[in-house]
């Protein structure tokens, strides 16, 4: 039963807040708040960048720039070099302007 009571005037004391906790408390979320944000300026850029990279990387490879097979890519490239291209003009180009 004593044992019960001193647990019941530690609660009490727990739930009780007093105006030096709190200003500490304050203190502690600013440091924390101040902390957090140098440490981010430090490191979010690296870790911004290596997204970035490993993205790209990405995007690459499902657009097939990394072809494992190269030699279809010679093959096509002989199909299109084989075609003439055609330098024929069809008309000219004329600039018009406005007259008041």
């Amino acid at each position: 039963m004593i044992g019960f009571i001193n647990f019941e005037k530690n609660i009490l004391i727990m739930q009780t807040a007093n105006f030096n906790g709190f200003i500490k408390m304050i203190f502690w979320l600013i440091i924390f708040y101040y902390v957090v944000k140098f440490l981010a300026k430090l490191f979010l850029p690296v870790m911004i960048k290596k997204v970035v990279k490993k993205a790209e990387e990405n995007f690459k490879q499902q657009q097939g720039y990394n072809d494992p097979n190269p030699i279809n890519k010679d093959v096509s490239d002989k199909a299109q070099n084989d075609k003439p291209r055609e330098t024929k003009k069809v008309g000219e180009y004329v600039d018009f302007e406005e007259i008041d």
